[in-house]
């Protein structure tokens, strides 16, 4: 029985394009620039910082980001940045009793953007707030400690194996991988994934029917 469903945040509920488009226009690079090394070295199964690095050897990525902060030229987040099955998804779940997270990696500045969308979720939460990321254990404890429910009974959507389905599998809870975005997209039909995910959705909106059984 599947109690809660906890959703990734980046390329499962919100688009990425704008924060790595701001990234480029930072470092004064195209964004095309931006986009081709970030998948390249997620491919590689590195961390998609990695990306920024290619670029600037040596940058301080945290001072970057509040250099940008006190520039104004910060995070943001607005519904054009949210995927279009997000709201009725999560509207649809809500109404069938189930309890719906967000908990995704991300900043403590991107949980206040998230939570002033007003998704209709139970709990919005980020990686910055928990002092843990993904894929720790420690993440997907205090998911499981928050969700207030077994392991089991909780199921986990994501688009990034490495990040969302292996490591909420190992953590015992179940796992959707979720075709969107270029992690999605890139493993869709790898068999590591078919595996190890209990299921496989195309749209948020798949979640609904899978809740119902």
């Amino acid at each position: 029985m599947i109690c809660t469903i906890a959703l990734d945040v980046g390329e499962t509920l919100v688009r990425d394009d704008r924060y790595w488009a701001s990234w480029a226009d930072w470092l004064r690079v195209p964004r095309h620039t931006v986009s081709a090394l970030v998948g390249a070295v997620v491919a590689q199964g590195k961390d998609n910082a990695e990306a920024l690095r290619l670029i600037q050897p040596g940058i301080d990525i945290a001072s970057a980001y509040h250099a940008r902060e006190k520039a104004g030229r910060g995070e943001y987040l607005d519904e054009t940045d949210v995927y279009e099955d997000v709201r009725p998804a999560l509207t649809a779940l809500r109404e069938r009793g189930v309890h719906v997270i967000v908990a995704g990696n991300q900043t403590a500045r991107a949980g206040e953007l998230l939570r002033a969308l007003d998704l209709p979720a139970d709990l919005i939460a980020t990686s910055g707030e928990w002092g843990a990321a993904k894929p720790s254990p420690a993440f997907f404890d205090r998911l499981v400690a928050e969700a207030g429910v077994p392991a089991s009974e909780i199921l986990y959507v994501g688009d990034h194996p490495q990040n969302d389905v292996f490591p909420a599998h190992s953590a015992g809870l179940r796992t959707a991988h979720l075709r969107r975005g270029p992690w999605g997209h890139l493993w869709a039909d790898d068999p590591d994934v078919a595996a190890v995910a209990d299921y496989q959705v195309d749209s948020l909106m798949d979640l609904v029917s899978i809740a119902a059984h």
